[in-house]
């Protein structure tokens, strides 16, 4: 016996709702922090980190780079090294 499309058609809609009632709601909870993380969290908020003298040195050394790589390498490298000096000042205060 052929099955017309218009019978496959009228086949009633499984509803999803149903399913999802039925399943438990999940609770959210968030961790909670320890003494020593939030000690942890609010030295970090009032003092900044020191930056070393090797690690400014790098950051003006990446910058000096991006800038001339940007001019394509046709000026003064020391004028590259200045701007990023002044760049990696601004940024550190």
């Amino acid at each position: 016996m052929a099955v017309s499309k218009a019978t496959e058609e009228k086949k009633p809609a499984v509803k999803k709702t149903a399913a999802k009632a039925a399943e438990p709601a999940a609770k959210k909870t968030t961790p909670k922090k320890t003494a020593t993380a939030k000690a942890a969290s609010a030295k970090t908020k009032s003092s900044p980190r020191k930056i070393s003298a090797e690690e400014r040195y790098k950051m003006t050394e990446v910058a000096a780079y991006f800038l001339a790589e940007r001019n394509g390498f046709k000026g003064n490298p020391v004028e590259y090294w200045e701007q990023a000096e002044a760049q990696i000042s601004q940024l550190l205060g």
